[in-house]
């Protein structure tokens, strides 16, 4: 017998348990990082805040202000000190913070930095090395116009946030004294309030007077991460000097609006006198009469740029070419319009021999019209400006500057760097620019940014030719606008006959020639329906475009219009208030800030 096989179990226990081993080592050979190395996540045991409030010899508020803050850091190393934020202004004035020292709970010194950041003072206090513990910061700061006027109340008010209600570190207890100089306790109202909770809120806080008025106490338990303390203490109106900054100044606060209104009207002078130029150079004669036919000079692509608002003229000339007999306006059946060439020689201008090069390449007789070709986008913009550049070639279009423009336009330029000065002739007064000064100025600068554009290009305009032309095609928008029985009245009319070659009128072959016209003119709908009246007194139908019973022309025409106008421009998409009678609420005063770590 064979010898029973040992297993090989025993073998990958032992290596499995070694392997553990190993990482257990290393793992415990590793330094544990703490579990969270935020320098925000830290406390405050007690928050002491001491405001000694008094008047200069102005008659101004001023405060000496000391804070005592015991921070209890985490035993790790996380934080290197503290950052209290105050803010530089209150009600449209500065407020002249000083930061006169930071020292510890013995009176040594705490070093420390002073910068500005969004409107805030911010002490940094510290070293590089890190803190742990309890460790205390006594702050002493000096500040200006901390008292305003209750706009409300009649009264002078100190309405002012003792604990900054953006932080993120909660207070284990909170006690503050506000001491008032004799000559403000003598002018007490006796209008006090205290308002507790976080932003907004209005929570009712108790607030402890002296018998003489001039002291004011406020004693809290635990206070929540940014659940601050507002108290308001009113005075007899008048007896702080305000500010200039918080005082009516109309030519200061207003003078900026008006400056930017009036540039902004200026700016406004560029575009009418461009408009202006473009109408005067419309006019020839001045004088429009009815016209039935057009030049062969003037295919639709080479009118359009004539006509003020014309559409894209791709449209029109598809039209153009299908009643001289060059192409077939069809359907396919499922609602796709499509163009069939019928004979290439029945094209009377070289635009026109282009435009079916461009649709029927080759040996390609029938075109679909796409709806959504870059392709046969390009191609139609190619012959639109072909169009243009061939009424620039005849001397009938031109690009010039408008004088008028152009001197609008340097005014409007100096009115806006007025308006700009004036804005910080304002703020270096020390006021808070108004909003509308600001949402003037920037819709200002935008305007006239737009209008100088405007006012120094070259616009496009007719030459005294091409107004002559424009002039021709009017007259025939008021031949197609005329009643029918005007306009057969100038077909028989001596002057109508010299004007046809054999004398004859063919009204059917000549509205017809009118159609791609009366789409330029934007009256494709009533010359359509003309059209189809005609048609029927006469017992034919149109032969270049395909009939359905119970489908109108004007419908029929309205579809291809759309389609092609579609196809021709597609584009693909990218891919891509008063506080110490009771209105006042937590927050609502000046000062507070935030406190962070560092």
């Amino acid at each position: 017998m064979r010898a029973p096989r040992e297993s090989a179990l025993p073998d990958v226990r032992r290596v499995l348990i070694a392997l553990a081993f190993a990482v257990g080592l290393i793992a415990a050979l590793i330094p544990v990082a703490p579990a969270s190395a935020d320098v925000d996540d830290f406390s405050y045991s007690s928050w002491s805040a001491e405001y000694d409030v008094a008047l200069d010899a102005e008659g101004r508020s001023i405060a000496q202000v000391t804070e005592t803050l015991v921070a209890e850091f985490p035993s790790h190393d996380q934080n290197k000190g503290i950052i209290r934020g105050y803010p530089q202004r209150y009600l449209g004035a500065g407020l002249d913070i000083d930061i006169v020292s930071v020292t510890d709970a013995e009176g040594r010194d705490v070093p420390f930095e002073v910068e500005t950041e969004d409107d805030m003072v911010l002490v940094l206090t510290g070293t590089d090395d890190y803190v742990h513990g309890s460790t205390t910061y006594v702050i002493r700061s000096t500040m200006r116009d901390v008292m305003v006027h209750g706009t409300e109340s009649g009264n002078d008010e100190f309405y002012w946030n003792l604990l900054p209600l953006n932080s993120t570190q909660a207070i284990g207890r909170f006690d503050g004294e506000i001491r008032f100089a004799p000559e403000l306790a003598s002018a007490a109202t006796g209008d006090t309030a205290c308002y507790a909770g976080q932003q907004g809120q209005r929570i009712a806080c108790e607030i402890e007077e002296s018998d003489d008025g001039s002291t004011f106490r406020v004693r809290s338990g635990a206070r929540e991460a940014g659940d601050g303390v507002t108290v308001a203490i009113g005075f007899a109106g008048g007896t702080v000097t305000q500010p200039a900054a918080r005082e009516p100044d109309p030519v200061a606060d207003f003078a900026p609006v008006v400056a930017g209104g009036v540039t902004l009207v200026t700016a406004v002078g560029a575009w009418i006198a461009v408009a202006r130029m473009r109408r005067r150079r419309r006019t020839a004669t001045g004088i429009i009469v009815a016209q039935f036919d057009v030049p062969a000079d003037l295919p639709p692509l080479v009118a359009a740029p004539l006509i003020v608002g014309a559409p894209n003229p791709a449209p029109a000339q598809m039209v153009h070419l299908a009643v001289q007999g060059a192409l077939r306006l069809e359907d396919d059946g499922n609602d796709r319009p499509a163009l069939r060439l019928l004979d290439r020689t029945r094209s009377g201008h070289p635009l026109d021999a282009a435009t079916l090069d461009a649709l029927f390449p080759g040996e390609t007789t029938v075109r679909r019209i796409p709806r959504t070709s870059t392709t046969f986008a390009k191609r139609m913009q190619k012959l639109v400006g072909k169009g243009a550049a061939e009424a620039r070639r005849r001397g009938w279009v031109t690009s010039e500057r408008s004088r008028a423009a152009t001197t609008i336009g340097w005014v409007s330029l100096g009115m806006l760097a007025v308006t700009l000065a004036l804005l910080i002739w304002t703020a270096s007064k020390d006021r808070d620019l108004l909003p509308l000064s600001i949402i003037a100025f920037v819709i200002t600068a935008v305007g006239v940014g737009v209008s100088a554009i405007v006012a120094f290009s070259r616009h496009t305009v007719l030459t005294p030719q091409g107004a002559e032309r424009s002039e021709y095609l009017r007259g025939v928008r008021e031949f197609i606008r005329v009643a029918e029985t005007d306009r057969l009245r100038m077909l028989q009319s001596v002057d109508g006959a010299e004007r046809r070659a054999d004398g004859s009128i063919d009204v059917i072959h000549l509205y017809e020639k009118l159609l791609p016209y009366a789409m330029l003119f934007g009256e494709e709908r009533s010359w359509s329906t003309v059209l189809e009246t005609t048609y029927a007194d006469t017992g034919r139908d149109p032969d270049w475009v395909s009939t359905y019973v119970g489908v109108s022309l004007a419908t029929r025409l309205s579809t291809y219009s759309t389609s092609m106008t579609t196809a021709a421009t597609y584009t693909p998409a990218s891919s891509s208030s008063g506080g110490s009678t009771g209105g006042g609420f937590s927050g609502g005063g000046g000062g507070g800030g935030f406190s962070g770590g560092r």
